[in-house]
This record gives C-alpha cells, structure tokens and sequence, in this order.
C-alpha cells in the first residue's frame, strides 16, 4: 500500500499556529484542532460543495484557460469552543464523543460538552493543580472516568472526572523536568519527559518502570497491542521501543531530516505500516512557506515518503516577515502535530503547524 500523500481537504479559521489534532472517536467522522488562537474548532473534513459549483463561471473560466488540478476542497467549521485564555496544546476525545477534554497554557484541564459548546467542568487553576503550563492530556479509566495531564511542572496528575473534589486522585512526580507527553493504556499511564525518560506507571500495582532514552522525550504513540511505543525525542530520531525489555526495535531518521529544538509529533499510521513525522525546516528550508512530511516503513526503517505540504490553499501564502538582522525572512511551516483516524487504522490522516491550517490526506 502506497503512502498517501495527495491532500484531499483544507481545514480553515484559525488565527495562527494549530498545536494538537485528533479526530473524534470511531469512525472518526470529524476533526478537532487546539490553535494558539485559544480556541478549539470542529471540522468536518468531508466538504458540502466543491468550492464553486461546477456551473459557475468561475470554474468555467479557470478550465477554460488551464488544465490544472481541480482546487482542494475545504472541509466544513462546525462548532468553535472557547474558554481559554492562552494556547491549546493538547485534546483528547471521550469515547462516547459527547465530550472532549483539552489543556494548554491555563495551567488547568477542560471538559466540554461537545453539543453544547460549554465547559463541564475545569481541574486544576488551584494549589492542587498543576502549576505550569499542562502539555499533553488523556482520557482513562473505564467510561471515561479520568482525565491524566502532564506539565512542565514536572507532574502527571490523575482527575476524577466524576468526582465534585477540586484536588486530584494521584500526582505522579517522579519526571525530573517537564512531562511533554502522555498516553494511557488500560491501568498505565506513560509519560515521556525532557529529562530523557519514558516512565511507565502501573496504578494498579503502584509500579514504576523507567526506559532511559537519552535526548528530551517529545512524543509518544502506542501500538495497538500495547508492546512497543514509538517515541520522538530531540536528536533528529524517532525511535520503536519494547515496552517488556526497554530495548530498541528500530531507529528512523535521515541526514537531511532534523529535529533538535522544537516538539514535533510522531505517530504510526495506515494500520502500523508507517512512522510520520513532521519537520522543523531548519536544515533546508520550504519553498514558498511549505512544510514537510516525513513517513518510514515501520519494519525495515527505509524512508517511504518525503511530502511537501503547502502554507495553504491559494490566497492564503504565508506573509514575510523582518529577521532580527533586519533582512525579510521566509516563513516554514512546521508541520508539528498529526493525527490519524481511528488511532492509526483508518483511511486519512491531517495535519497542521505554523500556518494554522490544517491539511487532511487520504486514500482516493
């Protein structure tokens, strides 16, 4: 199966950098996007109309003159959800799809009703709380019952979601600097770390397993079966781990392909045949304000796809802007958060970054 590299919807609205996709759960109909904006928006990527209907004499004219590729459809803005009062850097739906949880620069977790746009409750913004900004969220436990947040602080904090008390069930504080991700698997939570740790907690048991990767720990995604967990980190590697023996399976990177500074999702795609990632355009940069995709072949690591993906429809390229050597400067887009439908398993996947807009791609 080829690598689907070919857009099929853009996603617009936002007013600057979109930190966190993910679609709601299965199927996987809609698309929600945390931007810097501080708001969360609904999207349904399956567009209404072509842009111009058929008929117009727009579209007449354009055919007339070129044969270029038909334009990419725009995906539909259902609901905007605001609360914020700085940045969304993590979602994460409820499996029900009633609800969605999100976290950022508030220092605090949200739970929305998704119908009615409303905040259902806040954890956290108190003493118990976390006491910098929360980067990565989770839903957990059976129905959904708990919320687990990582920080800067240093912290995962566990939320009864159920519960009326202001404090949270547990705070895991082993990480020795800031907890940039977390997912959550059955009674374990993993937390990556800047610290160059990936902590496996066991509540159950009250167990915790340490994996030593070296370079900061910027994301994490589980394989289905929960055995092995890609891992992103900055030394320009995104690495497969066993979670039972803590050994590596198999390193992906490419001399020309650099991730030292900024925190850029990975994740495993088309039902685990691909590792994605996106690019920090430091090395060379885009043409025209463009960003890039990176995929590899989760088995025998050989690069697969190399993606240019573009600032956006025309009509929306990227504004230069003035370096501080005074000399106007290109703008990249860094393409730093994915997600895939169905965890992985479905037929698109989207992303976004710098530009705020966010590019679905699937199987035609």
């Amino acid at each position: 199966m080829a690598f689907p590299d070919k857009p099929i919807a853009h996603l617009l609205g936002s007013n600057g950098p979109v930190h966190a996709l993910t679609y709601s759960a299965s199927p996987g109909t809609y698309i929600l996007a945390g931007s810097a904006d501080r708001s969360i928006r609904l999207y349904n990527p399956q567009p209404s109309t072509s842009i111009h209907p058929s008929s117009s004499h727009i579209n007449k004219k354009s055919t007339a003159t070129t044969n270029t590729t038909p334009p990419i459809p725009e995906g539909r803005l259902i609901q905007s959800y605001s609360a914020h009062g700085y940045e969304v850097l993590s979602l994460s739906v409820a499996s029900d799809n009633a609800r969605f949880a999100s976290a950022g620069g508030d220092r605090s977790v949200f739970l929305w009703d998704v119908a009615s746009a409303q905040t259902l409750r806040r954890f956290g913004g108190n003493q118990q709380g976390h006491s910098a900004r929360v980067n990565s969220v989770s839903f957990a436990g059976a129905d959904d019952s708990l919320l687990v947040s990582g920080s800067l602080d240093a912290s995962v904090r566990i939320w009864d979601v159920k519960s009326s008390a202001l404090k949270p069930v547990q705070v895991l504080a082993e990480a020795r600097d800031s907890v940039s991700a977390v997912v959550v698997r059955g009674a374990e939570i993993v937390a990556g770390s800047v610290d160059g740790r990936v902590r496996t907690y066991d509540v159950r048991m009250g167990r915790c397993v340490t994996d030593v990767i070296g370079p900061s720990v910027t994301s994490l995604d589980l394989t289905r079966d929960g055995k092995a967990v890609l891992v992103g980190s900055l030394d320009s590697k995104v690495r497969l781990m066993d979670r039972e023996s803590g050994s590596c399976l198999k390193t992906y990177s490419d001399p020309e392909w650099k991730n030292e500074d900024l925190r850029i999702q990975s994740i495993l795609g088309a039902k685990e045949q691909f590792v994605l990632v996106g690019d920090e355009m430091t090395g060379t940069p885009g043409r025209n304000g463009e960003g890039r995709i990176w995929a590899w072949d989760v088995l025998t690591g050989e690069l697969k796809a190399k993606v240019m993906v573009p600032w956006g429809p025309p009509g929306h390229e990227p504004k230069k802007f003035v370096g501080k050597d005074g000399k106007p400067k290109e703008r990249s887009n860094v393409l730093s958060c994915f997600a895939w439908r169905e965890d992985g398993f479905g037929d698109q996947y989207c992303v976004s970054g710098t530009s705020g807009v966010v590019t679905v791609f699937g199987y035609h």
